[in-house]
């Protein structure tokens, strides 16, 4: 069982590594993040591989890190919304899957959990907070018009590498 957590711990640090890493590799080719969403997947993987408090952390720290490290994404908005849009990815998936939900639906469910909980944020700015800032449904249009590379690339990527995974590592998805 101690085993079990401490590899949840490491797998879930290197996720958050890898959320950092990733976006400076896309933004190192011309500013690719916005379209491809590289930070959004480790946050997923999380989902299918720790526990949901750990998928959790990770989508929450990673954008925060992420800017605070590199400077991407700004602090302010950008990474305050993305701090609970993926906080909510990691959690909705992990839920998902430690209910017994395909790998697939456990992603789109998780998207848009996510992409709703992104909008009531930018709404929260804008309403309550009076910020400047895109309406939330011109925000949330725009991010998944944008995004809709990184989207498909996500739908097809995740459940693909999870199953080899799987595969070769029966016992991956056994969450504690």
């Amino acid at each position: 069982m101690r085993e079990s957590k401490t590899k949840e711990l490491v797998l879930s640090g290197m996720l958050l590594t890898l959320g950092i890493l990733m976006p400076m590799a896309f933004h190192a080719v011309g500013g690719a993040g916005p379209v491809f969403l590289p930070m959004h997947l480790p946050v997923l993987f999380a989902g299918y591989l720790v526990a949901p408090p750990l998928a959790f952390i990770v989508g929450l720290l990673t954008p925060i890190l992420s800017s605070v490290l590199t400077g991407m994404p700004p602090i302010f908005p950008m990474a305050v919304i993305m701090m609970f849009e993926l906080s909510t990815y990691g959690l909705v998936v992990a839920l998902c899957v430690k209910k017994g939900i395909g790998k697939i639906p456990a992603l789109v469910i998780a998207m848009l959990v996510g992409r709703i909980v992104a909008g009531m944020v930018v709404a929260i700015l804008v309403n309550l907070l009076g910020i400047r800032f895109a309406p939330p449904l011109v925000f949330l249009t725009g991010a998944v018009t944008t995004g809709l590379p990184g989207i498909v690339i996500q739908l097809v990527m995740i459940p693909s590498l999870i199953t080899v995974l799987e595969r070769f590592q029966p016992d991956i998805m056994k969450k504690s």
